[in-house]
């Protein structure tokens, strides 16, 4: 299949347009520091050692909200290079701006929508990792196609994979969850890691528990993980 050509239904996007306000602080860490580490979709497709001037694994987060995640990320595991795509402008702020104060320096953003950036910008096979945490869960009904988790997306999604790179989601939706099982099992490029139809435990990939996770948590919803690996027939 030619990835650069998939049309997907209804042009499905990675995010809900949202509003909102840089606070001060944010906005001067956006203005300082994203020509050094900020990414263009107009630069079509990176180089990812150049990128990072060094050769190392490289995870994507897909919709990282304020960032709390992938801040942790980047501290926990300095070995791994990190590139975010957001289209919340405090959120991206709010990375910048925790980057300058904890000088980390091995994450790189877009502020873009992730479909064109996995289209444009990410080489095939080159990622040990794709990270999608609380994506919208669009519960009614009539909204369902909505969902960025469908099997085109994940398709494409597979093709950036690196031979054994994981595909790691988490939803506090009980019926996402199960969507997101029935559309990832369906695909012939990636295996459960744990086992047909199994939901898998925390990863250390996300090694805080957010506000907005703490958020699902404290109205009683359940946190489900699903870990997928590219399969080495696909590769």
């Amino acid at each position: 299949m030619n990835f650069k050509s998939v049309e997907f239904p209804r042009r499905i996007r990675s995010y809900v347009r949202r509003d909102g306000r840089m606070t001060e602080a944010q906005r001067l860490a956006y203005e300082e520091n994203l020509p050094q580490f900020g990414l263009a979709i107009e630069n079509n497709k990176i180089d990812l050692e150049k990128t990072f001037a060094r050769n190392a694994p490289t995870i994507l987060e897909i919709g990282f909200g304020s960032g709390q995640s992938l801040l942790a990320m980047a501290i926990e595991h300095p070995e791994y290079n990190c590139i975010g795509v957001e289209t919340y402008l405090p959120g991206i702020g709010a990375v910048l701006l925790g980057m300058q104060r904890r000088k980390i320096n091995n994450i790189r953003l877009y502020h873009a929508d992730a479909v064109e950036v996995l289209e444009k910008c990410i080489p095939e096979n080159s990622l040990a990792c794709i990270q999608i945490f609380f994506p919208d869960p669009w519960p009614k009904r009539k909204h369902h196609k909505r969902r960025l988790i469908q099997l085109e997306f994940i398709e494409l999604v597979a093709s950036r994979l690196m031979s054994d790179g994981i595909l790691h989601l988490a939803t506090d939706w009980e019926h996402y969850a199960e969507h997101m099982m029935k559309v990832l099992s369906s695909s012939t490029s990636i295996i459960n890691l744990v086992g047909e139809n199994q939901f898998a435990d925390r990863s250390e990939h996300r090694p805080i528990i957010t506000k907005f996770e703490q958020r699902g948590i404290k109205h009683g919803r359940k946190i489900w993980e699903l870990q997928f690996a590219k399969n080495k027939v696909t590769s």
